[in-house]
């Protein structure tokens, strides 16, 4: 009997001392819990937050002690001036996946806590190191991160009734957050930098088992020159890709994007040797798109070279008419241009092609240029 007293009182004391530690978590109805997040290029946002309701509180919002103006002393054991939490309950979290800028300042990749600086006619924006705390009672300036002004809409048409965070006027740069309540709204612009954080992002994935694939080399080396960037590591990636050794492959896509890395490096004379390898392996459509593509850069004698080989090379077969149609009309002869048209037209694989070549017959007939 004594010992079962011992052990009952045991567990009586581990259990209140657990009850100590821990407060019961029983979920809250009167705010609602709520994620939103978006992608930026590869940048992933994510925004965790309360929402409160207005409640019948419309005008009684902004001013008042439910957001008050400049920092206040919140009471409940904290005396520290505090910002508004942005939200209910716990504090609000701002994450993002790599850097970013806030209506234009520079803030590192990580996960915030965000408050706001409310006033009249603009608020200042803070994000800060502390995720952990109780809505911004425990707020601490020295954790602090970023300060940043906005301008808020005021008086909007309809009121929102539960706070919230929503996304709009997003392009493959830049997004603006919208936080809205009641007939205020706090716009917070986001921008990245696309070209160093898809970089960045490639060079990561390259670190990894796809840093092996061939394939994957070849469309981390054509991102860099189409970009514009990254050349000399872009070289080691197309060069690991065409590696027989390394199970590569000498096809038109894998040598044409290596020639364009050594031009760009000012190698000019490896260039030209390994374009022409990659034109002898090149199917018709490949040197086709290839002469297009010097075409559009006005590139006239280098995109007739490539256009007559495409002929020759494949007797003829489409789409060689269509291209020497175009590099003839580009060059001013819209009657070796109209004759290579009437070639290309019943070589035409699909209704859209022949109509395009219907037109182009057309216009050369009337002596105009394609």
């Amino acid at each position: 009997m004594k010992k079962l007293l011992l052990f009952t009182a045991f567990f009586a004391a581990a259990f209140a001392e657990q009850a100590n530690c821990q407060a019961l978590r029983i979920p809250d109805t009167t705010n609602t819990v709520c994620f939103a997040g978006r992608k930026v290029g590869v940048t992933e946002i994510a925004i965790h937050y309360s929402a409160p309701g207005v409640k019948g509180r419309d005008g009684k919002i902004y001013g008042t002690p439910v957001v008050p103006f400049g920092f206040t002393v919140l009471g409940y054991g904290s005396n520290v001036a505090s910002p508004w939490r942005a939200g209910a309950d716990e504090c609000t979290t701002m994450s993002f996946s790599t850097d970013v800028t806030i209506n234009g300042k520079k803030l590192p990749a990580g996960k915030y806590a965000f408050f706001i600086e409310v006033h009249e006619d603009s608020s200042v924006l803070i994000f800060s190191k502390n995720v952990k705390e109780w809505g911004s009672y425990f707020y601490r300036k020295e954790l602090d991160v970023l300060h940043v002004t906005t301008v808020q809409k005021k008086n909007l048409p309809t009121s929102q009734e539960r706070l919230l965070y929503d996304f709009s006027n997003q392009t493959d740069r830049s997004v603006d957050i919208n936080l809205t309540w009641e007939r205020w709204s706090f716009p917070i612009k986001v921008a990245v930098d696309l070209k160093a954080t898809v970089l960045e992002n490639i060079r990561e994935q390259m670190s990894g088992a796809i840093g092996f694939d061939p394939a994957s080399l070849q469309a981390a080396a054509s991102w860099c020159v189409e970009n514009d960037t990254n050349y000399t590591e872009a070289l080691n990636w197309i060069s690991s890709a065409v590696d027989p050794n390394l199970g590569g492959r000498n096809d038109f896509a894998s040598l044409s994007v290596k020639a364009a890395l050594l031009r760009k490096l000012g190698n000019d004379a490896e260039a030209t040797t390994t374009m022409n390898t990659a034109m002898e392996n090149a199917t018709a459509n490949e040197l086709h798109n290839y002469g297009r593509q010097l075409l559009a850069e006005n590139k006239l004698q280098e995109a007739l070279a490539v256009f007559q080989k495409n002929y020759t090379k494949n007797k003829g077969a489409w789409p060689t008419n269509a291209g020497m149609m175009r590099i003839s009309s580009a060059m001013g002869d819209y009657k070796k241009a109209l004759d290579y048209a009437k070639a290309a037209l019943p070589q035409a694989p699909n209704e859209q092609t022949k109509k395009m070549l219907e037109n182009a017959i057309a216009t050369l007939a009337a002596g105009k240029p394609l």
